[in-house]
């Protein structure tokens, strides 16, 4: 079985990294990253990829802190704190990553 709160940790490396391609890697080719039960925000693998790569150009010191993270079956849910840059008030988010196998096929965000 998958180990699934350390691929979404892993993501969250990636995404820190601003290493695109790395992220987009652990997930499925139809993957999203939505608003909780709402609008998709980034559409499968490349529009995932193409999204965070124009955040990363904009926001160069974005970064994610993971404050607690669980795991649920196909499920993991992670507590994290954002920050655009050094200037910017940083953020709350949870994240609710839905696994197939050990892809992640949907990221979805509340804010």
């Amino acid at each position: 079985m998958a180990d699934r709160l350390a691929i979404a940790e892993e993501m969250i490396a990636r995404y820190n990294a601003q290493d695109a391609d790395g992220y987009v890697a652990l997930m499925t080719d139809d993957a999203c990253e939505a608003s909780y039960r709402g609008a998709v925000l980034r559409d499968g693998r490349e529009g995932v990829r193409s999204g965070l790569a124009a955040m990363f150009e904009q926001f160069p010191q974005n970064r994610a802190d993971i404050v607690k993270g669980y795991e649920l079956g196909e499920y993991v849910v992670l507590h994290e704190t954002v920050s655009r840059s050094a200037d910017a008030e940083p953020f709350e988010v949870m994240s609710i990553y839905s696994f197939e196998g050990d892809k992640c096929s949907r990221v979805e965000f509340v804010r």
